[in-house]
């Protein structure tokens, strides 16, 4: 399992603390110092099941600054987003959970933590 987070984010923070109770072992990924890559997002993206504008953080400045407010959400885009997140870590949702099956989760609430810890074999109860 592996997360993706900003330490500074207290949602990230929550989902550590999370994790750490239940014993699960984890990588930590701080992806501001190091950013994935387009095809870690593309990977990221298909475990996720979820397009690159589901993951976007467009009330970030820099989000504004793009003009991604403006930007179609259609394959012909798709792209266009990829790199956009690549380009800007900071505009990515967090954090980002991948469970141990192949699947990933938005690890934005406490029910979603819990998933991926159930996805890695780990739910206990």
């Amino acid at each position: 399992m592996e997360i993706w987070l900003n330490p500074a984010c207290s949602k990230c923070r929550s989902a550590v603390d999370l994790l750490d109770g239940e014993g699960v072992q984890y990588t930590v990924r701080r992806y501001l110092e190091q950013p994935p890559t387009a095809a870690e997002l593309r990977t990221v993206l298909d475990r996720l099941g979820l397009e690159p504008w589901d993951i976007t953080r467009t009330q970030e400045a820099e989000a504004k600054e793009l003009g991604i407010g403006d930007w179609g959400r259609t394959d012909a885009e798709r792209e266009r987003w990829i790199e956009a997140l690549a380009g800007h870590p900071r505009l990515i949702q967090r954090p980002i959970i991948t469970a141990d099956d192949g699947t990933a989760l938005v690890g934005r609430s406490e029910e979603a933590v819990r998933e991926a810890v159930a996805r890695s074999g780990r739910d206990d109860r």
